[in-house]
């Protein structure tokens, strides 16, 4: 059966939370890799809660483009910060659901009483990914470079079996699903077309989220959460001067007949984001506010052949059920933003009773989701979306906004590549 952590024997609550800001890739972070983005997002992090090194007993990290010389990013991080040696690291990985895995992780741990204080997020540098070589080039050569060499007619038979030579270069990664072959954009065309997602309603969602990202930033309200790196101190991706008339004029990039467009799209990003996770107790010896707790959380897979990007309206009623409530119950809801069509494609399903009685087992529907309550500061349209920092960046955005508020509770959501989905439920402390 899966873990319900309504009422955890103690609870563990987020403190802290900072995050590099979201800069288009290839930009002003080319200089700086995935492991130099977690640790300014953690450096600034035990600035901000100055926590004693001491007290560290875990990094849990999300990655999803992991260095090769080097996977266990968390562990990298906590050796270039300084930490004590003890504070032992791991780093998983959940695609796009990889930061909030990791915060997840980190709670769980707490809550059983294996840690008191983790630090935990995720970040991808996607300027810095590594560009494979074609598999029958290294097949050719291993076993002249991995051997005793070889003589001059053994790397002109080499030759031959890799000509034309055109097919040695490399190629741009792409990010679609293994099982399918399919690109994530051309899934999302799939489900605006299955579930009757316009044009319009697209553009208009994704203009909203642009607009209320570009009043966060100017209200201060991401102001706790973004630490300086490289020189850069604010997002680099939102646009507060987005409008409907712009976005309609763009071309659809995934089907000359589609619908989704790069301003409907998120874009790629580099970027980091890290929290810090304690038990109450712990919090109230060290002398820190805690800002939310989790009142549950849920992960779940379809098929991805089916609606890849569905799983937020089956993990999203899970987490409620969970935490012994209804939607009703929600203040924020806050849903990664990978395609404006998604988004609206998921909402429409947590409105339909058809979709609840045929795909939840339920006689009506979740709910229809109030835009006044929805994204209230952006989402990753306009902030921008590096893989495995976004779960983290979410949990950090509404653990403040549910302190500022001093009451209430989010709802969290995010799809992921492989037909996964995750949810998850914190409440102000």
């Amino acid at each position: 059966m899966p873990h319900a952590v309504n009422t955890p024997p103690r609870r563990a609550v987020v403190v802290g939370g900072i995050r590099t800001p979201f800069v288009r890739a290839f930009g002003d972070f080319m200089s700086v890799d995935t492991i130099a983005l977690g640790v300014a997002a953690v450096k600034g992090l035990l600035a901000q809660t100055d926590v004693p090194r001491s007290e560290i007993d875990a990094v849990v990290w999300g990655g999803v483009i992991l260095p090769t010389a080097s996977p266990n990013v968390g562990r990298e991080i906590a050796l270039d910060m300084g930490l004590p040696p003890s504070v032992e690291a791991m780093t998983v990985t959940r695609a796009c659901a990889s930061g909030l895995q990791a915060v997840t992780l980190a709670a769980a741990a707490i809550e059983r009483g294996e840690a008191d204080v983790v630090i935990a997020g995720g970040g991808d540098s996607t300027s810095n990914a590594e560009v494979p070589l074609p598999s029958h080039l290294i097949q050719a050569l291993a076993p002249l470079v991995l051997g005793k060499g070889g003589g001059f007619m053994d790397w002109i038979g080499v030759a031959g079996q890799l000509a034309p030579f055109r097919e040695l270069l490399p190629k741009a990664p792409r990010i679609a699903e293994r099982s399918t072959g399919q690109l994530m954009g051309e899934a999302a065309e799939d489900m605006a077309r299955r579930n009757e997602i316009s044009r319009s309603a697209q553009d208009e969602f994704a203009m909203r989220s642009h607009h209320r990202a570009a009043a966060a930033a100017a209200s201060g309200v991401f102001d706790r959460e973004l630490v300086e790196v490289a020189g850069v101190s604010a997002d680099g991706i939102v646009r507060p001067d987005t409008k409907l008339e712009k976005l309609e004029t763009l071309r659809p990039v995934f089907a000359k007949d589609g619908s989704l467009t790069a301003g409907n799209s998120s874009t790629l990003t580099d970027g980091a984001a890290a929290v810090l996770l304690m038990s109450e107790e712990k919090a109230a010896a060290l002398g820190l506010t805690p800002l939310a707790a989790f009142r549950s959380w849920s992960y779940v897979a379809v098929d991805p052949a089916d609606q890849l990007l569905i799983g937020p309206a089956l993990a999203m009623p899970q987490a409620l059920e969970r935490a012994g409530m209804s939607l009703a119950d929600i203040d924020l809801v806050d849903m990664h933003e990978a395609f404006a069509a998604q988004v609206l494609c998921v909402l429409k399903a947590l409105a339909s009773d058809s979709f609840a009685k045929h795909r939840l087992g339920r006689s009506q529907a979740v709910g229809q989701v109030d835009p006044d309550r929805l994204n209230v500061h952006g989402g990753s349209l306009a902030l921008g979306h590096p893989f495995a920092a976004t779960g983290a960046r979410m949990v950090t955005t509404m653990s403040n906004e549910l302190h500022r508020r001093g009451s209430g509770a989010a709802l969290l959501g995010i799809c992921a590549a492989g037909g996964l989905g995750a949810a998850a439920v914190l409440e102000a402390v």
